[in-house]
């Protein structure tokens, strides 16, 4: 990319876009992010006293991308004033009074707090359902959403709003790319012919389209609609959580030799109290008895308590050496099914991924992250699910 702006295809696609929120899914050098902002800045400058924030999953992750190329749009458009750019807060303001600020999603106080008119998350797929909710909620205006299609997760459930409309851009989309990376992109489909590897990399970074995650730990799992009614309830998985990372609650069943997670509670700020009242409605709306297990990180003892005392037949999961990898394990000797509602269940198992070294190798540690849901769900298996005695509790009709 040169120094002077040019107003590409993706552009003008995304110009085009009418629906309020506008999700923009495309490959390598689409000109995706390149293509937002200075439709975002052309709106600061015509609307006064505009507010939009720009967010993605950590502030090195933004001072890399999309605020160093917010930056190059505003010097290359003969836009930037140095005295307008707080770069302690990261807020840009213009001079009728509106401003783009940039922040991460692992704010809790940005993401709660502030409200805006316009939003953009950048790398979307990077931030957590629930993150993505807590900003959704407080902007009133646009939306935009922009991702590498790397792997399923949260995005269709938002697809599904009448609110929203999706395009899908290719390097072939912007002008703006040099030869050179174009002969380096196209090299990849003679490989992607006798290799799996680069006929994923190809659909996904090429051509824009879903593709699978390297490295993703569970790939033994589909979604459907609804827990059937014959399903029987083995027990809930609870990971705790406060302040930056979320309580997390899964009902897991057991139908037709396969395991059916349904997503109970995924928030940040829940006290005990709270839990427990999401776990009892939950099992009141399914007509389930309040005598199940419930297996939690033995790590907090006072929460296990408290939750006893409220009347739950809770546990602390047992857990000693190489315990994370057990549970994955016996996890992946099933057919997993997850609810469509359980949107946090989804992004998890989409991107719960093993650790790769500073050679791309693969390790046999997963990433410490993506993993709320899960690490309920696992605390679960490794008490339960090899109980040879595993029955499980059948829902029943109130008449």
């Amino acid at each position: 990319m040169d120094n002077q702006f040019v107003i590409t295809t993706a552009l003008k696609k995304i110009y085009n876009m009418e629906s309020r929120i506008k999700i923009v899914q495309g490959g390598s050098s689409a000109s995706k992010t390149f293509s937002i902002i200075p439709i975002l800045i052309d709106r600061a400058c015509r609307d006064s006293n505009l507010s939009i924030s720009i967010v993605s999953e950590s502030m090195p992750h933004l001072r890399k991308g999309v605020m160093r190329d917010f930056l190059n749009i505003m010097k290359m458009t003969n836009r930037y004033v140095d005295s307008h750019w707080n770069r302690t807060n990261s807020i840009y303001t213009f001079g009728n009074g509106s401003f783009i600020e940039f922040f991460p999603a692992d704010s809790a106080d940005k993401l709660r707090g502030s409200r805006r008119n316009i939003l953009f998350v950048n790398e979307c797929n990077n931030i957590s359902n629930e993150a993505f909710n807590q900003l959704s909620m407080r902007s009133d205006k646009d939306i935009y959403l922009d991702y590498n299609p790397s792997n399923k997760f949260w995005v269709d459930e938002v697809l599904k709003s009448d609110e929203a409309e999706r395009i899908i851009l290719t390097y072939k989309d912007n002008e703006a790319l040099s030869p050179t990376i174009i002969n380096f992109l196209e090299s990849k489909r003679e490989l992607a012919l006798t290799s799996e590897y680069w006929e994923n990399w190809c659909k996904v970074y090429l051509d824009g389209l879903q593709g699978m995650l390297e490295g993703v730990i569970f790939q033994n799992w589909t979604t459907i609609p609804n827990v059937p009614i014959e399903a029987k309830l083995i027990g809930i998985g609870l990971d705790w959580g406060f302040s930056n990372d979320p309580s997390a609650g899964t009902a897991v069943y057991r139908y037709d030799g396969k395991l059916i997670l349904d997503e109970i509670l995924y928030d940040t700020g829940l006290f005990n109290k709270d839990i427990s009242d999401r776990i009892t409605e939950y099992l009141r709306t399914n007509n389930i008895s309040d005598r199940i297990s419930i297996y939690a990180d033995s790590a907090e003892p006072k929460s296990i308590a408290e939750l006893r005392k409220f009347g739950h037949m809770i546990f602390a999961a047992k857990k000693g050496k190489d315990s994370i990898n057990y549970g994955i394990e016996t996890l992946q000797q099933y057919d997993i099914q997850i609810t469509k509602s359980s949107f946090n269940v989804i992004d998890e198992f989409s991107r719960y991924s093993w650790k790769v070294d500073k050679n791309g190798m693969t390790l046999s540690i997963p990433e410490d992250t993506n993993n709320h849901c899960v690490d309920g769900i696992r605390y679960l298996a490794i008490s339960k699910l090899n109980n040879p005695s595993l029955d499980g509790q059948p829902r029943f009709k109130i008449r």
